[in-house]
């Protein structure tokens, strides 16, 4: 895939600076950065993002992170492998449903010349 069919992912600026106060909590970048799924530097352009809106005072200060916040963030959503099990599954059932319509669709064509109807 190259880089131009990828599409985008957005994050929000909250998730941005919980990321920011990990790492301001004393947490290593590429831990943090390991745990989210993401590349090192895409975390580390979010910890220069947050220090120039605190130098330019544009938004609140980051928090510091408590000891609950700084535990191993746990990830959202499905894994890679339940998502490519899920398209397995759903394009089994694709093909299944255009097997049965296309014997429903042939069906109706013989019952139709059957009965003289068209």
């Amino acid at each position: 895939m190259t880089e131009s069919n990828r599409q985008r992912r957005f994050f929000p600026d909250a998730f941005k600076l919980e990321a920011v106060a990990a790492i301001r909590g004393g947490r290593p970048v590429s831990a943090v950065a390991a745990e989210l799924g993401l590349p090192d530097r895409l975390v580390r352009a979010w910890l220069r993002w947050a220090e120039g809106r605190m130098a330019a005072g544009s938004g609140a200060p980051v928090p510091t992170p408590t000891k609950e916040q700084t535990a191993p963030a746990r990830r959202v959503g499905p894994s890679p492998a339940d998502q490519a099990a899920e398209i397995g599954r759903l394009r089994r059932e694709l093909d299944r449903v255009r097997m049965e319509r296309d014997i429903l669709g042939k069906a109706a064509l013989i019952f139709g010349k059957a009965t003289g109807r068209r």
